[in-house]
């Protein structure tokens, strides 16, 4: 595994999974081009990524850490990020809350 690749925060969340080879991490998978990279778009299909057109380079894929260890070898591969989880905030905005600072 290349952890030059990895973000802090999935190669801390690799330490944490109990089995390798189940499909627990969700990660955004930042590349050169692959449109015109045979061999990368068929490794990014095989790991069930749709929509490998254009230049596109960011792809988003449910990972097993076997995965993502492969991927962070490949010399197409930038980097990998783990996605973080959203929460929705439980309370209402209220605009009367900011406070402006005048100079």
């Amino acid at each position: 595994m290349n952890y030059k690749k990895l973000d802090a925060a999935l190669a801390m969340a690799l330490n944490q999974v109990q089995d390798p080879d189940e499909r627990s991490l969700v990660v955004f998978i930042h590349t050169q081009p692959v449109a015109d990279n045979s061999n990368a778009a068929a490794i990014l299909e095989n790991l069930g990524i749709s929509g490998i057109t254009g230049k596109k380079d960011v792809f988003s894929a449910t990972l097993s850490v076997n995965e993502i260890a492969k991927l962070s070898e490949q010399s197409w591969v930038q980097y990998l990020k783990l996605s973080q989880k959203l929460r929705l905030v439980d309370r209402q905005w209220d605009p009367k809350s900011i406070s402006v600072n005048k100079y």
